[in-house]
């Protein structure tokens, strides 16, 4: 009996009550000072083998509502081997510095040779694959104007294009993590960033290990460690499509949360409330949720043994939930209706955790570039 209630209050905490704690605490709004201001500023761009966007993404970057002798863009190309390094190039007249790794050396560490070539006061981070609102650069530099600010996130926007088959389920997930993020930072300080689109103090910037997967939870959880805040501002937008169907956003967050596992390995001392001033956010947000299948399947399993009417009841609807999930998984192109397809996509999201968690275990978390569908169906 006391599994199962220890189970359900996981559950209801992560899922529900962590997100109402914060929402209390953040009607105590802490402010932040935004004022339009004009550093030099560097945009890095980490890429491999993006000659079919990386054009486009250059024309959105140099033609944001920023001064053009304030910004510079750097693209650090780590080991291409298509025409992403003569794309970049034909921009060097316009502000855009190439840098070639030579060979491959992964993400994290083509990120680090991005950012100590940087000259700005600024950092923004920005990836191949999304496009920028023309304002961009100006909403997230303002809120540098609060010397208390140390890391911006700014919105990524999904746009229906009505060609992803689970555009209602992720749009549901992203709204709702969204909101979390909105009211972490009214409260004080976000645990992480949206990676497509985040900005940090050039001062505060700390080498990532190689191999890092989510840059954008660590490189946040370090600028908080040395005194500043992570905020979110929604006004400062960058737009991506939806993942064009399940197994597409099933390697996504099969890799993201691998990621999670790995940055413990990375940075145990996170696990420490005296080390890391986000602990309870850090725990409360990101680390329930790898424990969730596990916590799932303890709940399922004690209502099932229990007797009362109770736990006939939790068992009935756990069932019942799963058992659309399934069908939902099985027959996708039937009558399923919007709640088996919520079902479907909590269901997956869940395996996914456990897929992630074998992934770390099996030491698959290393130096892996994603850029497209493909690469993540590689994974």
């Amino acid at each position: 009996m006391l599994i199962f209630w220890s189970a359900m209050l996981a559950l209801f905490y992560t899922y529900a009550g962590y997100p109402l704690v914060i929402a209390i605490l953040a009607r105590r709004r802490v402010s932040v000072a935004r004022c339009n201001i004009t550093p030099i500023i560097s945009v890095v761009i980490a890429a491999r083998n993006e000659a079919s966007r990386i054009g486009q993404r250059l024309e959105n970057l140099v033609n944001q509502a920023y001064p053009g002798d304030r910004v510079e863009i750097i693209v650090v190309s780590d080991g291409s081997t298509d025409q992403t390094n003569a794309v970049v190039t034909a921009y060097a007249d316009k502000g855009v510095t190439l840098i070639e790794t030579g060979m491959e050396v992964g993400k994290a560490a083509a990120v680090n040779v991005g950012v100590a070539a940087a000259h700005g006061e600024i950092i923004v981070f920005a990836d191949a694959r999304q496009r920028f609102a023309e304002d961009v650069l100006m909403r997230l530099v303002a809120n540098f104007n609060d010397e208390k600010v140390g890391c911006v996130s700014g919105e990524l926007l999904l746009v229906a294009d009505g060609s992803s088959s689970i555009e209602a389920e992720m749009g549901a997930y992203w709204r709702y993590e969204k909101w979390l993020r909105k009211n972490e930072s009214d409260s004080g300080s976000t645990v992480g960033a949206t990676g497509a689109i985040f900005a940090i103090r050039r001062h505060l910037f700390q080498p990532l290990p190689n191999g890092t997967i989510l840059d954008d939870l660590l490189t946040p959880l370090n600028v908080v460690r040395q005194g500043y805040r992570s905020v979110f501002d929604s006004s400062a937008v960058a737009y991506d499509s939806f993942s064009k169907d399940a197994k597409s956003e099933w390697c996504r967050k099969v890799r993201t949360l691998s990621g999670n596992w790995q940055l413990l390995s990375l940075k145990p001392d996170l696990l420490l409330p005296w080390k890391n001033p986000l602990f309870f956010r850090f725990v409360s947000h990101k680390l329930l949720r790898l424990v969730m299948p596990a916590v799932l399947l303890i709940a399922l399993i004690t209502s099932l043994m229990l007797q009362g009417l109770t736990y006939r009841v939790a068992a009935a609807v756990q069932v019942t939930l799963y058992g659309a999930a399934i069908v939902g998984l099985l027959l996708p192109n039937s009558f399923c209706n919007r709640f088996m397809n919520l079902c479907k996509f909590f269901l997956l999201m869940n395996a996914a955790t456990v897929s992630g968690f074998w992934h770390w275990m099996r030491g698959r978390t290393e130096g892996v570039w994603v850029s497209s569908d493909a690469d993540l169906r590689r994974l």
